[in-house]
């Protein structure tokens, strides 16, 4: 178990002085009572993330110093929030590496903290990627992102808010802004959900991707008919899954 912490500064910048009515304006002046005045803000923010996280390095890693690999970030669901890390090995990759499974993946596995959702996470979750990928032998252009329940929302999030960054996406029994899905289509997206989910509804999955495919995205949905809210376990377990990834890598388009 990691423990990741960074400070992050973000800076919002506007233009110092505005223009109006014949006379300059300039930022901070009051306006005159029962009007409205043209204002800027500017204001410097220093921000600190932190998340705990597994982090599995497939075999071989480090025996050629030359080979970059592919990297895969996994969102957990909302059950396996809080402190306890190996909580985190209840469910997806973190599950199969446990019971001894190789993946030919660097997999990175966050513990969201409690009473927090990962569409609140996701600056943390950059800032993560960003020192993961500082710190090993991990191949840009090969960078997927996958996620079940609130982690599948939070692929969706993550995904459309940093498009450029992932190669592709798989978010499991999950949605989002189905507005912002356009942003994703230069990566190729694989959604799963279960016809019979009353946890997250199959029409939230359904709306996200026709709103990808309108927008001339690569995107597709597999539904299980008889499936409730799991159906992770047989996306997860599907070998399938795993080339289909590694069959991706960021285009030109998607940079």
């Amino acid at each position: 178990m990691r423990i990741f912490r960074l400070a992050c500064l973000v800076l919002t910048s506007f233009v110092g002085i505005y223009g109006m009515a014949g006379r300059t304006v300039a930022a901070g002046e009051p306006g005159k009572p029962g009007g409205q005045s043209e204002q800027v803000f500017e204001k410097e923010i220093t921000k600190t993330v932190g998340l705990r996280y597994l982090l599995y390095l497939p075999k071989g890693y480090g025996e050629n110093r030359e080979q970059k690999w592919p990297l895969m970030l996994f969102l957990h669901g909302a059950g396996e929030r809080g402190n306890d890390i190996n909580k985190v090995k209840v469910h997806g990759p973190p599950k199969l590496i446990e019971q001894g499974k190789d993946l030919p993946f660097i997999v990175v596995s966050p513990q969201c903290p409690s009473g927090s959702w990962w569409t609140e996470q996701l600056d943390a979750l950059m800032a993560l990627l960003d020192e993961v990928q500082s710190k090993h032998a991990v191949d840009p252009d090969r960078v997927y992102l996958t996620g079940l329940s609130m982690g599948g929302f939070g692929s969706w999030a993550l995904g459309c808010r940093h498009p450029e960054r992932f190669a592709a996406i798989v978010p499991i029994c999950g949605g989002g802004e189905w507005f912002l899905a356009e942003r994703l289509k230069n990566v190729p997206v694989w959604a799963f959900h279960g016809a019979k989910d009353t946890v997250v509804p199959l029409r939230e999955s359904q709306e996200m991707v026709t709103a990808l495919q309108r927008a001339g995205g690569n995107a597709q949905l597999t539904v299980y008919p008889e499936a409730q809210h799991d159906s992770w376990s047989e996306t997860y377990n599907n070998p399938k899954l795993y080339e289909w990834f590694l069959s991706h890598r960021k285009t030109r388009e998607s940079k």
